[in-house]
């Protein structure tokens, strides 16, 4: 059991599905202005490390100066650490194709559910600065924190894509960056990818797997979109972007978080 923390699961109004949230709080008094909120995807994963480096930054806050977030991880009832397919219809976004909202494509009625379910049961529990919260996600959840950020910029101050699926739909997650790069809102932008992904040990992957992920690139598109961001006139300094080296795809979500979430104590 994660310290501090509580588990709760609610039937969503939006999608009509089930999900599981995990809070961890901090030992510290909340701040006046509120405590930062930390909000992680495939939750049943990854809400435990995302509280442990939240405690982590609390025994530190004395030399730091940073404040300890809430942290909140968004999962689904189970025992799986990754529920594949839900993961799949929640994650991805719509490209006008038979499965769209049921088997994938649910993206933006997830980020629905987020903004409007769940962060207000959030701030009706706790004291939190809705001026400074995050969202992290890897993989088909990276590519739903690029999805929110540039359809909707203005939802978090932090938006942390470790690994995402850019290659989904044709790239279609990017149709909404140059609106973004040229609109009013500046979040600040974590993007992160293994140094390994493009090329795994030959051992460990079928010739058809292996076929099949040279289609699904993962570090061209990162690395080209962080260049993106860094070339648009007043993002300097709000984007980082990380090759993590020795690592793949799978477990390259837990130094991304490390990342993401120092990343996110920094933000001035």
């Amino acid at each position: 059991m994660v310290p501090k923390s509580a588990q709760l699961d609610v039937q969503s109004r939006v999608s009509g599905h089930e999900y599981r949230l995990f809070v961890s709080i901090p030992a510290s008094p909340a701040p006046k202005e509120g405590y930062p909120v930390f909000y992680v995807l495939d939750g049943n994963a990854a809400f435990p490390v995302a509280a442990f480096l939240a405690r982590a930054a609390a025994s530190r806050r004395e030399v730091t100066g940073h404040v300890a977030p809430l942290v909140v991880g968004i999962g689904y009832p189970g025992v799986s650490d990754f529920d594949g397919p839900a993961r799949r219809r929640d994650y991805t976004i719509g490209t006008g194709t038979p499965g769209d909202g049921a088997t994938d494509g649910g993206a933006e009625r997830f980020l629905e559910f987020i903004e409007q379910e769940v962060k207000p049961l959030i701030q009706a529990r706790y004291h939190v600065n809705p001026e400074r919260q995050a969202l992290f996600g890897h993989s088909f959840g990276g590519l739903l924190v690029l999805q929110a950020l540039t359809q909707h910029p203005e939802r978090f101050s932090t938006y942390a894509a470790s690994s995402p699926s850019i290659w989904w739909g044709d790239q279609i997650v990017l149709k909404g960056l140059p609106g973004l790069l040229q609109g009013p809102l500046r979040p600040r932008v974590q993007i992160s990818v293994g140094a390994l992904e493009d090329d795994p040990p030959k051992g460990n992957y079928s010739p058809e797997v292996r076929a099949m992920l040279a289609t699904r690139t993962m570090i061209p598109p990162a690395r080209a979109l962080a260049q993106s961001f860094k070339a648009a006139p007043g993002w300097e300094g709000r984007v980082a972007y990380y090759e993590l080296a020795g690592e793949d795809h799978g477990p390259v979500w837990l130094p991304a978080m490390s990342r993401a979430m120092q990343f996110f104590l920094e933000q001035p």
